[in-house]
């Protein structure tokens, strides 16, 4: 009996000790020792601190790593010759307004206390007129640099080094928002970038000799460089097409679900968020309207506009509601249409001049069907439709999140048939009350992936790879989730029948024909889109999405430019020079000035 009970107490002492805090002492016993000897647990951090693994993209150009950085601290008050502290640093009059305004939360705040970073020119003027400014401090620290000014949403920060913003953020109405939303791979991929220390767990008696173990010990880890699937060469053109404009461009490669670019309007570089001198720019994107913080491809979810189209016609093909060789009359007494067109005999015509009449009749001989089996009740017939058109829809991933690597991934939203139940007041409500669906407006909402993904599934005539921007973690390959292909619930006959009218759009005639790439041999897929805001003085929001080269996709894009007008003219050209440039490494003769022309309105932020 008395064997039994000092075994039960040896296991009940090594369970407490497993359990308890790593820092606490803990009395404990392994079986092979005298149940009267009382031992302590401890845990002993051993030599070496892991380095932070770095970031590159996709050809491994090193994109954010960790480097030493000089700090320039200024006395910390006033009064200080700027203009003396200009010529020390080799700065005109410009440079010097600018760097204190950039670096001073607000305007006046004299005492607050400055640092600058100074490139190792600037470094070597300071200490060699030294005596001169003895109220002067150098100093030298390894910081995390980013070596380029494009990525911010995708790049994020160390949230280590992010105090300073997150001190602001906290401070100012939309904070806890933008605090949870910028972290980027830096902020999801954070165990795996920091680490970890190597552990020894020695069990100890009253004289401190070790008696074995009392767990496990840690090994020493490294941090883990991630491969990212962003070009960055094409992420920072594609900034430049956005430049100050609010809106988004995804482009991926449909083949494999890796993000090329990722783009969030109003752009900004990432150091901003992380770098001591900083503070007056965090705090002007922190109080900007225009909300350059929010990350718009992940967080924010709009209507899609006549996008959409496509995935109401795939469905429609699928349940058998229409066939490709379906028309309808252009009938401008259902819903109007922006286009003067032929009769859209087809869908390929359908799609090629987006006749929003064709559409509407699209959608409602899917929510109007009456099957046999329900003859009697039109009420429940609709639902039911309803209900099927939503189980079709949400299998391209829509209404819920992709699971892509990045922080806080907004769903969107697809309406069931119970919210029109309370959204109207009645189980009566009838096609005419919903028919905005047939042109993605009204109560649906996609997010900048879902977008991109959306035309990366018609491009793979069905099957998808969830969007990632990671595509190898140290010498391995991305998480295992980001290798599970996923299907929908459309044969794939379906989607090639889309393909007509697809480069039909981009053709003579077409709703996007300036933004063909024939010229070049490129042939694009896509759909324009055009998103009625619900405001009488700001413009439509523009929309395109689409997929080259059209018959072998090796990328889909996806744009949406708020308050731009026409998707025609404001978002296709930007997705097809991303296209240009990604699959050709540059821009034909004939679309330069074109280039021009965007790129100095997106620096003019319209």
């Amino acid at each position: 009996m008395r064997t039994i009970l000092n075994q039960w107490r040896i296991g009940l002492l090594a369970l407490l000790a497993a359990c308890s805090s790593p820092d606490q002492q803990t009395t404990t016993a392994p079986a092979a020792q005298d149940v009267r000897v009382r031992y302590t647990a401890r845990r002993v951090a051993l030599p070496g601190v892991p380095r932070r693994g770095r970031l590159l993209d996709r050809h491994d150009s090193v994109l954010v790593a960790t480097r030493p950085e000089f700090l320039l601290k200024l006395p910390p008050r006033p009064p200080l010759d700027t203009l003396a502290l200009g010529r020390l640093l080799g700065w005109d009059s410009t440079t010097v307004r600018r760097r204190f305004a950039e670096a001073r939360p607000y305007a006046g705040a004299g005492s607050y206390p400055v640092q600058f970073r100074l490139t190792a020119a600037e470094v070597r003027r300071v200490r060699r007129d030294s005596a001169a400014w003895p109220t002067l401090a150098l100093s030298q620290r390894p910081r995390r640099v980013y070596t380029t000014a494009a990525g911010a949403p995708v790049l994020g920060y160390w949230s280590e080094e992010a105090q300073p913003f997150l001190g602001q953020a906290r401070r100012t109405s939309r904070g806890r928002f933008y605090r949870l939303r910028n972290g980027g791979v830096e902020s999801y991929y954070n165990g795996l970038l920091a680490g970890h220390r190597g552990y020894a767990h020695p069990l100890e008696d009253a004289q401190g000799r070790p008696h074995g173990s009392w767990t496990r010990d840690t090994l020493f880890q490294e941090g883990q460089d991630l491969h990212l699937t962003i070009d960055a060469g094409l992420q920072s053109y594609a900034e430049k097409l956005l430049g100050g404009r609010k809106g988004y461009l995804v482009a991926l490669d449909p083949r494999t679900g890796e993000i090329l670019a990722y783009v969030s309007g109003p752009v900004f570089d990432p150091a901003t968020l992380t770098a001591p001198d900083r503070a007056g720019l965090r705090a002007e994107l922190l109080e900007s309207d225009d909300r350059p913080l929010l990350n718009r491809p992940a967080t924010l979810a709009n209507p899609p506009g006549s996008v959409f189209k496509l995935v109401n016609a795939a469905v429609a093909l699928q349940l058998g509601a229409i066939g490709p060789g379906t028309g309808f009359r252009c009938d401008q007494s259902l819903i109007s249409c922006v286009h003067e067109h032929p009769v859209p005999r087809n869908l390929t015509v359908g799609l090629q001049y987006s006749c929003n009449p064709y559409f509407y009749q699209v959608m409602r001989n899917l929510i109007e069907r009456v099957p046999d089996s329900l003859a009697a009740d039109t009420v429940a017939a609709r639902h039911a439709n309803l209900a099927q058109w939503r189980r079709y829809v949400r299998s391209f991933g829509l209404d819920s999140v992709l699971g892509t690597d990045v922080p806080r991934e907004a769903p969107g939203f697809l309406p069931t048939p119970a919210y029109y139940d309370k959204a109207r007041q009645t189980r009566r409500w009838t096609y005419r009350s919903i028919y905005s669906l047939s042109i993605g407006q009204g109560e649906i909402n996609l997010t900048g992936l879902q977008m991109a993904n959306m035309a990366a599934i018609i491009a793979n005539r069905g099957w998808y790879y969830p969007p990632h921007l990671v595509r190898g973690i140290g010498a391995g390959g991305p998480l295992p989730r980001f290798l599970h292909k996923h299907r929908t619930l459309i044969d794939s006959v379906h989607f090639a029948a889309l393909l007509p009218g697809m480069k039909a759009v981009l053709e003579r005639g077409g709703t996007a024909e300036a933004s063909s790439l024939a010229d070049v041999g490129i042939t694009v897929a896509g759909k324009t889109g055009t998103v009625e805001n619900g405001g009488d003085d700001d413009d439509d929001h523009a929309a395109f999405v689409g997929f080259a080269p059209a018959d072998n996709p090796r990328i889909a894009v996806a744009v949406y430019l708020e308050n731009a007008g026409f998707g025609a003219t404001a978002a296709a050209p930007c997705a097809v020079l991303v296209m240009e440039k990604y699959l050709r490494g540059s821009i034909a003769p004939k679309r330069r000035n074109w280039e021009r022309r965007i790129m100095s309105r997106a620096r003019q932020g319209y």
